[in-house]
């Protein structure tokens, strides 16, 4: 299968439309992770009364248990993905595919140390952020059996990552859709026990996904060892390299920091949540509204990843003027698709509320009040996101590790605080700073960009021979034989 883009299209093609030809399957493999979850969510709230909304508000303080435990080792794919794309843009192709099996190398080993830990920390850490004990307890029996599965979630976001890298955005998109498929039809059957499974409620929803984790792991393994969509790794190269392994961690060092502090400090605002009076309810509506709000981000995850991999390649082929057009060009359209999707959920939270949770209509109330707190802020989350897409491309990762722990540290977590519980406004002081969160740091994002020089690639300056440079341009011309329709 042709890439999305070729290396041609990504470095002198009309930017928007390249940066779409990246980013819509990028798009639709966001939508179908988030389904992932949402999913689970929304079969476990067509549990009974007496249990839905525990069981929806254990999968909520889940969320940041695994998220905080994953990130920091999830942090350093980012050091793949600017070597990856900046070798492609200097047509080092061969380098390209050894850092791209070193990443996944370093992604298994980090995949079994954080099931190590989440399975034995994760009880402790629920038991942190809510008082309630069948939450809690909820909670964790979800948490414990995704840890379990965390190797192979490893596998398939490296595998993301590094042929978004190359260029090719449809082979991780088409896989997510045969596994997002899988998990929404075996949820609800391991759930509710239909047919001949057992009724497992929250840990059927836990067991469904990482099966489906594991099919995605295993189609990754297979597609990148055959070699048949770009990127060609083998056994050997997989075996771990520290020479490649310091590499990347050096690179990633600083997004695992931000990542890792970030994931710290939703751990925490979902502890603020949980002591608020009306925690079982609070935390029920963030969790649904939260999966609402990150549907609408679908075009945005697609775009950062996009606009990362094109600055990877226009700073490898030293076209610098291009890497900076596509950044603030990208920025400017992530922040005028989100005040569109923002009005769009708006008029649309009291129905999708009304049918995820039918049978609490407390929590429909605090999901509208938080839905229209939040809502106003979401189209300067675009903004940071732009931001942050530069510098990952480039592989200069301290500037947004900053932006993420001064957005969460310095804004969200002290400003959630002071309004829910200094100033006794309870839910809605919570969902008030966390909007103010979101324009400060829009703001943070566009000083860094402008004052923190982002235009130099970090891949070594190895010359090119003139007859290597002869054949990249015959390259551009000649398909390759899989990319030639019968």
């Amino acid at each position: 299968m042709a890439r999305t883009a070729s290396r041609k299209d990504i470095l002198e093609g009309p930017i928007v439309l390249t940066m779409f030809k990246l980013a819509w399957p990028l798009m639709i493999s966001s939508l179908l992770h988030y389904l992932y979850n949402m999913a689970d969510t929304f079969w476990v709230g067509h549990l009974p009364p007496a249990e839905n909304a525990t069981a929806v508000a254990g999968l909520q303080i889940a969320g940041p248990v695994i998220f905080f435990l994953m990130a920091f080792a999830f942090g350093f794919n980012a050091g793949g993905l600017a070597l990856v794309s900046q070798y492609m843009g200097a047509h080092r192709k061969e380098d390209a595919n050894k850092a791209a099996a070193q990443t996944l190398s370093l992604s298994i080993v980090f995949g079994l140390v954080i099931m190590v830990f989440g399975v034995a920390l994760s009880p402790v850490l629920l038991k942190l952020l809510t008082s309630d004990t069948a939450v809690a307890a909820a909670g964790t029996i979800y948490t414990r059996i995704v840890f379990i599965g965390m190797p192979f979630e490893f596998v398939a976001a490296a595998y993301a990552q590094v042929m978004a890298a190359y260029g090719d955005t449809v082979t991780p998109m088409q896989i997510n859709l045969i596994c997002v498929l899988g998990n929404i039809v075996l949820d609800p059957l391991m759930i509710f026990g239909i047919g001949p499974f057992a009724r497992m409620t929250v840990a059927g929803a836990a067991l469904a996904t990482i099966i489906w984790q594991a099919v995605a792991a295993t189609l990754s393994l297979v597609l990148l060892l055959r070699g048949r969509h770009g990127l060609h790794v083998t056994w050997w190269e997989l075996s771990p390299d520290w020479s490649w392994y310091r590499r990347i961690l050096k690179i990633g060092l600083p997004s695992s920091i931000g990542v890792s502090g970030t994931s710290f400090g939703f751990l925490v605002l979902t502890g603020i949540i949980g002591r608020v009076s009306n925690a079982t309810v609070a935390l029920s509506a963030y969790g649904i509204g939260d999966r609402f709000i990150n549907v609408s981000f679908i075009a945005i995850d697609g775009l950062s990843l996009a606009i990362s991999t094109m600055v990877g390649h226009a700073l490898g082929a030293e076209q610098r003027k291009r890497a900076n057009t596509v950044v603030w060009r990208g920025t400017a359209l992530m922040f005028g698709l989100l005040v569109g999707e923002g009005i769009l959920l708006w008029a649309l939270t009291p129905w999708l509320f009304r049918a995820f949770i039918p049978t609490q209509p407390d929590i429909i109330r605090e999901g509208i009040l938080f839905m229209s707190l939040f809502l106003p802020s979401i189209p300067f989350f675009g903004v940071v996101n732009g931001v942050q897409s530069a510098f990952q491309g480039s592989g200069h990762n301290v500037p947004p590790m900053i932006m993420q722990l001064v957005r969460l540290w310095g804004l969200r977590v002290p400003l959630s605080w002071y309004f829910g519980f200094s100033r006794q406004l309870g839910s809605r002081g919570i969902w008030i700073g966390m909007l103010i969160s979101n324009v400060l740091s829009a703001v943070l994002a566009l000083v860094l960009l402008a004052t923190v020089d982002w235009h130099h690639k970090v891949i070594e300056h190895t010359p090119v021979a003139e007859e290597e440079v002869v054949f990249a341009a015959v390259d551009e011309l000649v398909p390759a034989p899989s990319d030639v329709k019968a």
